[in-house]
């Protein structure tokens, strides 16, 4: 389910960043770079490619600073879990916890039976996330090999997840924290993390769901689909209280930091944004 983009990566630093001049062009990878991520701090960016390789680079030297080989297949997708340890999720189904300067994983996630399309860590960084072809949603938590959770309710490949903005290390500390998958078989779930269980089937897609969205407070989900629907969700009462009709497949959705408007990219070359105050 992955994509092609290209071989290197590319970036600007100021003060060049306002003339649009290329400084340094990343060529380290030997294969299409698949996922792209900033750490926190803003000194590492972390590249995860068909290659089977991960790579940190030093931004301020527009050099590797290392490549973590580990997987037997393409990955497809990276995410940091604080400023110098990240996972790393595969075709060959395994995760992969790395740390900048160790030669060695920290830590191995293995239970997956299909390649993995996306991961994701908890707000606070504890827990990771994973979606994959299986079919399934594992919840993995540093403190133990095997997965805490293994989330069996969608029918279909499992494209994305998100976690809210919600639970220690958020803005909305003392609101749930809920993970939310997105799945070929049309529908958006909610799951109770905590509890372990499915706390809500969105149903309302009539094609597969590529791209969710929190809003800034996690209280609305943003949904789009290749049935050209953006749906807009309460998460508290799990109904669509907003749709907006286009006129192509929406691949990503995404809130502005207020949460009062919603930008969608289509199939037919088009930006929509979409004005969400309710």
């Amino acid at each position: 389910m992955y994509k092609l983009p290209p071989l290197f990566v590319s970036f600007f630093l100021l003060p060049t960043f306002l003339t649009g001049e290329l400084i340094s062009a990343l060529n380290k990878h030997k294969g299409p770079i698949i996922s792209l991520k900033w750490n926190k701090k803003g000194d590492y960016l972390l590249s995860g490619s068909i290659d089977t390789t991960a790579v940190v680079w030093n931004v301020k030297f527009g050099e590797s600073k290392q490549q973590f080989d580990f997987h037997s297949g393409p990955l497809l997708d990276v995410a940091w879990r604080n400023n110098d340890s990240f996972a790393t999720s595969s075709a060959d189904n395994m995760i992969y916890v790395c740390k900048v300067g160790e030669n060695k994983p920290v830590k191995t996630f293995s239970g997956h039976q299909n390649e993995i399309n996306a991961i994701k860590w908890d707000p606070s960084g504890s827990l990771l996330a994973s979606c994959s072809d299986d079919t399934t949603v594992k919840i993995w938590s540093m403190k133990q090999d095997v997965y805490l959770h293994d989330f069996r309710e969608h029918r279909k490949e499992i494209h994305t997840l998100k976690w809210s903005p919600s639970g220690a290390g958020t803005s909305n500390p003392n609101n749930q924290l809920l993970l939310a998958s997105a799945s070929f078989d049309s529908t958006v779930k909610l799951w109770d993390v905590e509890l372990g269980r499915l706390l809500h089937s969105l149903n309302g897609h009539r094609e597969p769901v590529y791209s969710i969205a929190f809003s800034p407070n996690g209280e609305y989900l943003a949904s789009g689909s290749l049935d050209k629907c953006l749906n807009i969700w309460s998460v508290k009462e799990a109904k669509i209280v907003k749709t907006c009709n286009g006129d192509g497949c929406i691949f990503e959705v995404c809130w502005n930091k207020e949460g009062n408007k919603v930008a969608a990219c289509f199939a037919n070359k088009k930006v929509c944004v979409y004005d969400m105050r309710l």
